[in-house]
């Protein structure tokens, strides 16, 4: 064995260095080249939702309830009134279970009775407007656009005159102040996610 020659175990040493130096800048090249763009999209989105919820009476609600549906909103102006007609119709329906749950309340006067089930009564219409809305926005386009849009926010503008109506019946009961914090809060905001959808709507014109 003495005739044979040791090999340097240390002479491999700069190959393997070599070899890792390119994989990392090939990974960190690779990072570069994808990661920006994916960030650029979400950016770009976010902030056509931003300037777009910038016409709405509502602007601060208005991006609050739609920058989390960005990816899917992305650029279209379409996809983001449609976005905002679902959120007030989720929103509506969620305040029409709480006050249905409110009117079964023991200790209510016949009157708060009365009156929580007549804002249900309009608060569910204006769920029926919203859907009514919803079913149209997902076949919109083609010549009869304009007709479309027209149609959407005389159903939207119906859903918003709704919740002022209950709003209305409601403040001229005698209901005890904590019912009234109650709807009168999540009415509220309804009426304004409505208000800022029907924005939205009415700037596809």
């Amino acid at each position: 064995m003495e005739g044979c020659s040791r090999r340097n175990p240390f002479s491999l040493f700069p190959l393997v260095a070599l070899a890792i130096v390119l994989a990392l800048a090939l990974h960190v090249k690779t990072c570069n080249a994808t990661t920006p763009l994916h960030t650029h999209q979400g950016n770009a989105s976010t902030e056509f939702i931003r300037t777009s919820c910038s016409v709405t009476p509502y602007p601060r609600l208005c991006f609050a309830s739609l920058s989390s549906h960005s990816s899917a909103i992305a650029a279209s102006p379409k996809q983001l009134a449609y976005t905002a007609l679902s959120v007030s119709l989720n929103s509506t329906s969620w305040t029409r279970a709480l006050m249905s749950n409110l009117s079964l309340g023991h200790g209510m006067k016949r009157k708060e009775v009365g009156a929580m089930k007549d804002c249900i009564k309009t608060v569910s219409d204006s769920v029926d407007q919203l859907r009514r809305s919803l079913r149209k926005m997902e076949h919109l386009g083609g010549p009869e656009l304009e007709f479309q849009i027209s149609d959407i926010r005389t159903w939207v503008s119906a859903a918003l005159t709704d919740d002022d109506t209950c709003m209305d019946g409601f403040e001229g009961n005698a209901a005890n102040r904590g019912i009234k914090s109650i709807v009168r809060r999540h009415v509220l905001k309804v009426a304004r996610l409505t208000s800022n959808a029907l924005a939205l709507v009415t700037n596809l014109a």
